[in-house]
């Protein structure tokens, strides 16, 4: 077949719609189809290039920089002093690449590539673009959602006052593009469930959950090598915790750096390494120097494949408070290193982590609880085994080559159920 993958986020930005889109084209190149992937350019000008490893065709479109959120590219910068005192930040140097009128490009590359169906990922310009593209030219569409709202609005403090109902109207806006489309997915059974009028009918197509998954040939327990532990100076007798992914407020990581800071009353050696970058990494820095406990938890940045893959092994199990998943591809990466999880009952976390077979589930926001959590698995070492072999066998469910079979299958559906309506 030939498939072209649409995102308005892409690799080798960092976060679960980045690396899901980046793992399905390569995926579905090495089992002998044509991928095209369209996303904004990270340079502002457009061009194409060919992954020599996959064969994936890229075009980056046409972008400008929206200031008012990171890359998830470049380092987040500091916040700037004037007379000393740190001034609020309302816009970033290095802001997100947005294509700011995608259509004429879009229709030219994919009128070139003549695709048999086109698979969108996101909800912005370019998904606007693609959606006007697949109806004017009768191309099945397939969409992803992988979003809540709270992704959208959780990140600007100034719209709480009106957050729930415009959590509404952009839950309405992210529904419009899988309702438009011949199939729709999403990567859990819960967050449809969260998103998706209760009503199936009123949806009129199909919406099926359906995993993002991991490469488990990538992600699988072991030492962390120690060229890893020297590079990142992680001393290897350490007992430590760890947090991977988007650094940002609807991650709550907060809550996490709150319950750690309790634990250290009764055990003061143990780490917390949180591995990534993000909006809210200033604001954990100065939290964590006001709890005093900055010698206990180290902030690495950004860190990509494969050393990403290693560092997950320096941890005896993995924490967030995330509230807004719809599933969490972060989970899945450490479930399938044999990690035991400690995470809250929100969103659609609890398909992943599974109390007392892989992990202990919180309540969201109770830092008492989630300290208690920590506590128990730094401590019992016989629990973290057992939830060491739950985490793999969770894991094994979400490999990646099952999704790429389910959506070759929903790909050919998605093409026999546009000829069907023609």
């Amino acid at each position: 077949m030939k498939i072209a993958i649409a995102s308005d986020i892409y690799y080798p930005m960092t976060n679960g719609v980045a690396v899901f889109a980046h793992n399905l084209a390569g995926g579905l190149a090495q089992r002998g189809h044509q991928v095209l992937v369209i996303c904004p350019s990270f340079t502002g000008k457009k061009h194409v290039e060919v992954d020599p490893d996959t064969g994936v065709k890229t075009a980056y479109l046409t972008s400008v920089r929206f200031p008012f959120y990171p890359d998830q590219i470049k380092k987040v910068e500091d916040r700037k002093e004037f007379l000393g005192v740190e001034l609020p930040r309302l816009i970033y140097k290095n802001g997100i690449w947005a294509a700011p009128y995608p259509y004429p490009e879009i229709k030219k590359i994919l009128n070139e590539f003549q695709p048999d169906v086109i698979h969108l990922q996101t909800a912005e310009t370019i998904a606007i673009a693609i959606r006007s593209y697949a109806k004017h030219y009768s191309v099945p569409m397939v969409a992803t959602g992988h979003a809540y709202p709270d992704n959208v609005t959780g990140q600007f403090k100034f719209l709480k006052s009106v957050k729930k109902p415009l959590d509404t109207v952009v839950k309405n806006y992210m529904n419009s593009f899988l309702k438009h489309s011949e199939y729709a997915t999403m990567p859990t059974e819960m967050a449809i469930n969260d998103l998706i009028p209760k009503d199936r009918k009123k949806f009129k197509v199909p919406v099926e959950a359906l995993s993002n998954g991991v490469d488990l040939t990538a992600f699988h327990p072991g030492k962390c090598p120690k060229e890893i532990l020297e590079k990142y100076q992680i001393e290897p007798k350490r007992r430590r915790m760890i947090y991977v992914g988007r650094v940002d407020p609807e991650k709550s990581i907060s809550i996490v750096v709150q319950a750690f800071a309790q634990v250290l009353k009764k055990l003061p050696d143990v780490e917390f390494l949180i591995v990534g970058d993000g909006t809210d990494r200033e604001n954990l820095e100065d939290l964590v120097r006001a709890l005093k406990i900055t010698d206990n938890v180290r902030f690495l940045g950004r860190v990509l494949p494969p050393d990403l893959q290693e560092l997950y092994k320096t941890g005896l199990f993995f924490a967030t408070a995330s509230e807004t998943e719809t599933q969490g591809i972060v989970l899945i990466e450490a479930a399938a290193t044999g990690l035991p999880l400690i995470a809250v009952d929100e969103g659609a976390v609890r398909e992943l982590c599974q109390h007392d077979r892989n992990g202990i589930l919180c309540q969201p926001k109770d830092i008492d609880g989630i300290a208690t959590a920590i506590e128990k698995l730094f401590e019992d070492e016989k629990l973290r085994s057992r939830y060491s072999a739950g985490s793999l066998e969770v894991a094994a469910l979400h490999d990646l080559n099952r999704t790429l079979s389910r959506f070759e299958a929903i790909y050919e559906e998605a093409i026999a159920l546009k000829r069907a309506e023609n």
